[in-house]
């Protein structure tokens, strides 16, 4: 079975960016054979970062209405959306794995959605976070990767040992000396 490929934001970037022809092929090529197994699959964040880049930052830049285009094009992998979940586990990877922020959430919304790898050159190929293998999309190739890679299978949580903690109180604010209690 083909596995799920969540897609990181330098591979979009990549696949229309000529200033690196051999970078934007590899990419290009990626692209391709997701579209055409249907097992890409991107996040809110990734889109939000590649319009910005895309538009600003890329020489050339697309134009807005361009980028917009291929934002609506991804919006049929269905994006993971940035939700209290998806904070909540990019957190505990954060804390983990001592990923950078950014790079936490990425890894839990390519988890939230069952993805077996992760499509980037951020973080180091071929390490496993909470069952996601980072892929380098300029390493691996797009044709024979996925085939070995099965749909994502979530472990159970390991146990906690101990009592358990109790959880943080917070800090109440003084009553206003003028207002009355309800």
């Amino acid at each position: 079975m083909t596995a799920l490929v969540f897609v990181d934001t330098n591979v979009l970037l990549y696949a229309i960016d000529t200033r690196d022809r051999a970078r934007q092929q590899q990419a290009a090529e990626w692209m391709s054979t997701l579209w055409r197994t249907r097992s890409g699959r991107t996040g809110v964040q990734v889109l939000n970062e590649f319009f910005v880049n895309a538009t600003r930052h890329l020489r050339p830049g697309l134009p807005a209405d361009e980028a917009w285009q291929q934002v609506l094009a991804l919006m049929s992998w269905v994006p993971q959306p940035v939700d209290v979940q998806t904070l909540t586990g990019g957190r505990e990877l954060q804390a983990r794995y001592r990923l950078s922020w950014w790079d936490s959430l990425i890894v839990a919304a390519a988890r939230q959605q069952g993805c077996s790898l992760l499509l980037t050159e951020d973080l180091q190929p071929r390490a496993v976070y909470a069952g996601v293998t980072v892929c380098d999309p300029f390493a691996d190739d797009a044709r024979e990767l996925p085939a070995q890679y099965g749909p994502l299978v979530e472990s159970p949580a390991p146990r906690r040992r101990g009592r358990p903690r109790r959880p943080a109180q917070l800090v109440a604010r003084p009553a206003d000396p003028g207002s009355q209690p309800c």
